[in-house]
């Protein structure tokens, strides 16, 4: 694969399923054309996570992200309604925030003093009166630059930098249902703990995006972190920290659905329900939601919302981010998610889980940024061609709904039931269906959504 010649997605996505084939070249994580038409065609055409309602509820709160390269502020205006802007001064390009979050009703850009009301309209040019500008410059618009679009699903803020992708909820689909697991928690919403972990890796974002619905990594990568948690399991140790007894998980079954636009989730039964933090509020979430929900909140669930933003819910309920800088550097953002209004016991429940699995000195997360790094290393190889880590749980798979899904009255693409040692790989399908898909539209100058 010359780096030099046009990119085809079909020369780096190998998708054929009748005959029992799916692969994926390297060049999907290595060469820096391909990245650069991800961040084109991908990042730039389609819905990214932005944050939380919860995290601005007051008249002018706001919060600072990115989409890709793009620096975004995400408002809330004197009128309570929720605005996106390129986080960029009109005047010479300076990122009007700095921070990550506040409350102000202008917002002053540090480099030449222009203000802008949290509604993104320019509320005053320093020194204007003095500045001889000519007739036509006040024939401009000099407010904020809004984002494409922007839509809110169960207290989650989505964005687009495009205002030509689909609406919110057809855009996430027949993965809402899950969605709304983890979202529904919460009687009154759910809520970040504050604090937010934030750290690089020197790999590929795909690796991550694979890695968060990868059970077949566990028993090899986390060793350490499983023989823990056996001494845990015999009264040893942090007993405190309520983890799992993850030899008892091996033996249960579970599955994985694929979805429309990318998005893929896999999961589990899970063998020890009162270790889950919502397990004393679960007769309340019966009464509001119905049984089928609250028995599916026990189970264990990581989901991928496509391109880039993650759902898990094995140990304690996360959130997590990641952001492409280069085709071998990655941005990661993790954040524990918690029923608003929360009791305190559970509340230290949930972040001993949190802490010991998920934290940035945590026991597993270190391990697999480690090992991105030492798969970017092997992708330098002029040897390495064709990767055969998408293949396994193939002959698993039935297209449609299985009969665990249509129990649950949901239809994803396709469905795996089967024992956690089948360690699936299907759940990364969809994910490369739709770089595929994306890509080829892109590079073929078409519409990325019909």
């Amino acid at each position: 694969m010359n780096s030099a010649q046009p990119i085809h997605p079909h020369h780096y996505v190998d998708d054929r399923p009748q005959e029992g084939i799916f692969r994926v070249h390297k060049n999907v994580y290595a060469d820096p054309q391909v990245f650069e038409l991800e961040i084109e065609h991908i990042f730039n055409k389609t819905w990214s996570f932005l944050g939380l309602t919860s995290q601005i509820p007051k008249a002018h709160d706001w919060i600072s992200t990115y989409i890709a390269r793009s620096p975004i502020l995400i408002t809330r205006d004197g009128s309570n309604e929720i605005k996106a802007f390129i986080n960029a001064c009109r005047h010479k390009g300076s990122q009007l925030t700095r921070t990550e979050k506040g409350n102000n009703k202008y917002h002053s850009c540090p480099y030449h003093g222009w203000v802008y009301g949290s509604n993104g309209k320019l509320a005053d040019i320093k020194d204007k009166e003095h500045a001889q500008y000519a007739p036509a410059f006040d024939t401009e618009s000099h407010d904020l630059i809004p984002i494409g679009k922007i839509a809110v699903y169960k207290g989650l803020i989505f964005g687009s930098l495009s205002p030509d992708v689909p609406e919110l909820e057809d855009f996430l689909g027949e993965l809402k249902f899950f969605i709304d697991l983890a979202m529904d928690q919460g009687e009154h919403g759910m809520e970040f703990i504050p604090g937010n972990i934030e750290f690089a890796y020197e790999g590929n974002w795909k690796l991550q995006l694979e890695n968060g619905t990868d059970a077949y990594h566990l028993t090899s990568t986390h060793v350490g972190f499983l023989d823990l948690m056996a001494k845990r399991a015999m009264g040893q140790g942090n007993i405190e920290a309520k983890q799992f007894d993850w030899q008892k998980r091996f033996s249960q079954n579970g599955g994985d659905f694929q979805f429309e636009n990318g998005h893929t989730l896999i999961w589990l039964n899970q063998a020890e329900v009162k270790k889950r933090p919502i397990y004393p509020s679960i007769e309340a979430i019966e009464k509001r939601l119905g049984k089928d929900k609250a028995q599916w909140m026990l189970k264990m669930r990581n989901m991928s919302i496509f391109p880039n933003l993650q759902i898990a819910d094995s140990t304690s309920l996360l959130m997590r981010t990641f952001r492409p800088l280069a085709v071998n550097r990655t941005e990661l953002r993790y954040w524990c998610l918690a029923p608003i209004g929360e009791p305190a016991a559970q509340r230290a429940w949930r972040l001993r889980q949190f802490e010991d699995f998920f934290n940035v000195s945590g026991l597993a997360t270190p391990d697999d940024t480690i090992t991105y790094e030492t798969c970017q290393a092997g992708f330098e190889s002029s040897k390495l061609d064709w990767l055969q880590g998408h293949a396994r749980g193939m002959m698993s798979v039935q297209e449609g709904a299985s009969e665990t899904a249509k129990a649950l009255g949901f239809s994803p693409r396709a469905s795996v039931d089967a024992g956690f040692m089948v360690q699936s790989e299907s759940s990364f399908h969809p994910i490369y269906r739709e770089w595929a898909r994306m890509m080829k539209a892109g590079v073929q100058g078409g519409k990325t959504y019909e």
